[in-house]
């Protein structure tokens, strides 16, 4: 069916479903007519569709009422989506009722619209999640819910375009909101416009609003009560323009009389050219509304590190901005940066570092460190950081959750950036260590990264590690030493990993056995198939074929010793085959078993069961047919079931001795087990092989049909099972091959046993391989290797930024590990994970913040702990809520990122940031 046919078949089922009563529709109808007509809409999206909001709520609820007919959903989905495909996520337990009315109250703010002018003239919460507190509904589904239900009230938003290409389309459920104010008048009023909307229809909500002609304004962007520029492109977005949320925008009235610009000095905006003004002097010009966030004075502003007079105020959460609230605080809270933004850092200011901010996020950060030291308790609404943080970083934009390592990643790197003392980088030529002793190449490195990278923030944040990669077939090693601004620890208790496999001989001498061996977690193939041939008491003239089972086939070889083990997954099944080392022309023969199953009820169909059997053929370019028939009896001799006597007047058509293949030519297969035991006739076997050219030849109607095997890589051979046939072998050892690891109940060790943050930092400094999509160019191979990497800590910085990796992403899944580290508070010691041995400065750490967050992936939320070190005090900062708690209550499950500061021996205790810029300049000298 064509998209128009489709939409027009979704049309024809509205227009019935609102002349049927919606008591007259069963839950099932009611379920099959929104699906379609959901899809049909959403796969027909466009610009400019309206999207409703219906709260989270009702919208569950009439999920488990239309599902109610269906089988639970038994998968596991931690998405928290509802569906509409038939499962739901209730338990089906009871019978849901029909909702009542929609009732969209609890989306809707307690104060009144802050657009009177808005389409539904309804505000709601800044604070919604889609998939939490709302989804939104295709114009139709809405029409027909609405139809069927009533209630309300209507929650309309609009489809625009998005993305960095414009192509991608999204529901703007939060229209820009707006503060307009009117000079010279004094009038204000906040609107709410889409970001989409033009300059030109801004200009003409603003005048429907204060009663004003086009021909009478001009609109200003007036983001910081600085006037930014002039809104005269009249085409543009306010997207394009750049504003932002909660931003101010000021009307400026011309002069009845002269029809110029008022501004405070008197000046006219036509007089501008001859006074010998320039537009941006102009735009610079502050007027005289009070600011919300009232502008200090550069300088000194009397900020107290003491915890008696300030830091303990709180951040308001301006809408899920708890993200920003605690990675903010554990940053102002760092006392070498609350000295450093109290003093006058202005002329430390990159204002032309192409890639900073212009300086401007250093000086809204600086600005709002001064505010929550200063003394007082009252909370401060941190909205004029937020719009910056906004303009440089889109985004942080919005009211949606995000990371807060994110963005204090972002926020370290582009204050790094705004207060780089370097104004010129020189280029510089970093070389390979080419056997050069660490030290050497590790001052170079360092040096060469301080010509480039000098700021506050290398001072106090960066180290440097050592980076280790080894080619792993030329086995070419090269050394290099970067730079890290914080740690990013994987949260793992295991360096090692079980892995099930099952082993199948081709000689006959034994049944199929399963073996759980025990590998290297970051290890290769190699190590799996070592570790499979101690297991297997492999001999010398024996070998390993390790092969991925998928629907019965081979599915794929491991036989490339470098590929790293995380490329096998869990529920993968792996099969091991034992098999006469391959001398050359061998070729390999896979043994596929098929049976009869009835598909329709006069027609049956070969289909593959079982798991293939694989072994080595020895020959020329031709082999004989009675050779393959002996070696896949061979292989299946030890399957044989016992007390079943097969008569030796067996038609010579449908019966064959057993015998040594050896004298076919092949010379691989072991039949001890075959001849020695029993001298019986076994059964012929209805053996297909399918050549090159995809061509059945029939491997039972003679023992003497030559087969060419000299365009042949390998060969494939099907047995069709019928029933007399499977009567005879025990077959069910080919099926039920289990998974490489089976989940079950965590065991009590692993419950009761915390994980160490050492644990933690060694994981992280593992040699492990790179993974596939990270290949190293090998300058000595010249192509792209899966290189082995190794780091070591090399030099530590002030303040070392820990980041608990505990969210992970995998295709369309998202996971958050709630694992509880057991992380020091004092005296953590890094002292044996430094590999340059020559500094004796003390490699103690302790604890002074950390952010923390609770609860799911999108919907959590964020707190940070922060000791006030001249207190010795520890205080939960809960955005503007601030208590004090024990330090025995720091260390939770739900610790993210840590903050620790070097503790001060007797010797280094004066020594500060500068000080270890100076020296870290030049080589250490002993």
């Amino acid at each position: 069916m064509t998209e128009v046919e489709t939409a027009s078949a979704a049309a024809t089922g509205i227009a019935m479903a609102t002349e049927k009563a919606a008591k007259e529709l069963s839950p099932e109808e009611e379920r099959v007519l929104i699906r379609d007509i959901a899809l049909t809409a959403e796969a027909n999206t466009k610009e400019g569709d309206s999207f409703f909001l219906i709260t989270q709520k009702w919208w569950q609820h009439w999920i488990d009422y239309v599902n109610q007919d269906q089988q639970p959903n038994n998968s596991n989905n931690n998405e928290g989506s509802s569906s509409l495909s038939g499962n739901s996520d209730s338990n089906g337990v009871g019978i849901s009722k029909r909702p009542s009315g929609i009732d969209n109250s609890d989306l809707i703010s307690d104060g009144p619209a802050e657009d009177a002018n808005s389409d539904d003239g309804v505000e709601i919460h800044d604070t919604l999640l889609e998939g939490r507190d709302y989804v939104l509904l295709p114009q139709q589904v809405w029409n027909l819910l609405y139809s069927w239900y009533g209630g309300g009230p209507a929650l309309s938003r609009k489809v625009i375009n998005s993305g960095l290409s414009q192509t991608e389309f999204a529901v703007e459920v939060y229209p820009l909101r707006l503060q307009l104010l009117v000079t010279p008048k004094g009038d204000c009023s906040t609107i709410r416009i889409s970001k989409k909307e033009t300059i030109g229809e801004l200009h003409r909500r603003a005048c429907e609003i204060f009663h004003l002609n086009l021909e009478q304004v001009c609109i200003w962007d007036y983001y910081g009560h600085r006037k930014h520029a002039l809104m005269n492109d009249m085409d543009k977005t306010l997207d394009d323009a750049n504003i932002q949320m909660d931003q101010d925008i000021l009307v400026e009235v011309l002069n009845n009389v002269n029809d110029t610009v008022v501004t405070d000095g008197g000046l006219s905006a036509n007089k501008i050219a001859s006074k010998g003004y320039s537009a941006e002097q102009l735009q610079n010009q502050t007027l005289g509304y009070p600011s919300k966030e009232s502008d200090n004075n550069f300088g000194n502003s009397g900020v107290s590190t003491r915890g008696t007079f300030g830091g303990l105020t709180g951040l308001l959460n301006l809408g899920n901005t708890c993200f920003m609230n605690s990675a903010i605080q554990c940053l102002v809270h760092t006392p070498e940066f609350a000295r450093y933004f109290r003093e006058d850092y202005h002329q430390e200011i990159n204002w032309q570092n192409p890639l900073g901010m212009v300086g401007e996020l250093a000086l809204a950060f600086g600005e709002l460190l001064r505010k929550l030291w200063a003394p007082g308790r009252t909370p401060v609404a941190p909205r004029p950081f937020k719009a910056k943080l906004a303009r440089f970083a889109p985004q942080f934009s919005g009211y949606n959750q995000h990371d807060s390592q994110e963005l204090l990643a972002f926020l370290l790197d582009g204050l790094h950036e705004d207060l780089n003392r370097v104004k010129h980088k020189p280029y510089v030529n970093s070389r390979d260590a080419d056997g050069r002793p660490d030290e050497e190449v590790a001052d170079e490195y360092w040096a060469n990264h301080i010509a480039r990278n000098d700021s506050i923030i290398v001072d106090v944040c960066q180290g440097q590690y050592k980076s280790t990669l080894v080619c792993p077939v030329c086995n070419k090693v090269s050394v290099t030493f970067d730079p890290f601004m914080y740690l990013s620890l994987p949260l793992q208790f295991a360096t090692t990993r079980s892995m099930t496999v099952t082993i199948f001989t081709c000689d006959g001498s034994a049944l199929p056995s399963t073996c759980t061996i025990t590998v290297p977690k970051q290890g290769r193939y190699r190590d799996l198939i070592q570790a499979v041939s101690n297991a297997c008491s492999l001999k010398q003239t024996e070998e390993i074929k390790l092969v991925e089972i998928r629907n019965h086939l081979i599915h794929r070889f491991l036989d490339d010793s470098f590929v790293s083990l995380s490329t096998i997954k869990d529920d993968d099944h792996l099969a091991a085959y034992k098999i006469q080392k391959s001398a050359k022309g061998n070729v390999l023969l896979q043994l596929i078993h098929r049976r009869q199953e009835q598909e329709t009820s006069d027609a049956q169909r070969w289909k593959p069961f079982g798991t293939p059997l694989v072994s080595s053929l020895s020959c020329d370019d031709v082999i004989r047919s009675g050779v393959i028939q002996t070696i896949v009896q061979t292989m299946l001799t030890p399957l044989l079931k016992e007390g079943i006597e097969y008569s030796d007047d067996s038609d010579p058509s449908t019966s064959g001795m057993a015998r040594d293949p050896s004298d076919h030519g092949s010379g691989e297969v072991d039949t001890n087990r075959a001849s020695t035991s029993i001298n019986k006739v076994l059964p012929k076997l209805p053996l297909q092989l399918v050549d090159e050219s995809k061509t059945c030849i029939d491997l039972s109607a003679g023992d003497e049909k030559a087969i060419n095997l000299s365009a042949m890589s390998h060969v494939v051979v099907y047995l069709d099972w019928k029933s007399k046939l499977l009567e005879k072998y025990n077959i069910n050892y080919l099926e039920n091959l289990p998974e490489v690891f089976k989940y079950g109940p965590i065991t009590k060790k692993a419950r009761t046993e915390p994980l160490s943050l050492y644990t933690c930092l060694e994981a992280f400094l593992r040699e492990e391989p790179l993974v596939p999509e990270d290949m190293w160019y090998c300058p000595q191979c010249k192509e792209q290797r899966q290189a082995s990497k190794k780091l070591d800590l090399w030099r530590l910085p002030e303040v070392l930024v820990i980041h608990l990796k505990r969210f992970s992403y995998s295709r369309s899944m998202k996971h958050k590990v709630e694992t509880f580290v057991n992380f020091p508070i004092h005296d953590f010691d890094l002292t044996n994970y430094v590999a340059d041995k020559r500094s004796s400065r003390s490699q103690l750490y302790e604890l002074y913040a950390l952010t923390n967050h609770y609860g799911g992936m999108g919907s959590g939320h964020y707190t940070a702990h922060i000791k006030l070190l001249d207190e010795n005090k520890w205080y939960n900062f809960d955005d503007s809520h601030i208590s004090p708690i024990n330090e025995e209550d720091v260390k939770s499950a739900a610790a993210y990122v840590l903050f620790y500061r070097r503790a001060k021996s007797d010797t280094s205790g004066t020594s500060s940031a500068g000080s270890r810029r100076a020296r870290d300049k030049t080589s250490y000298k002993h």
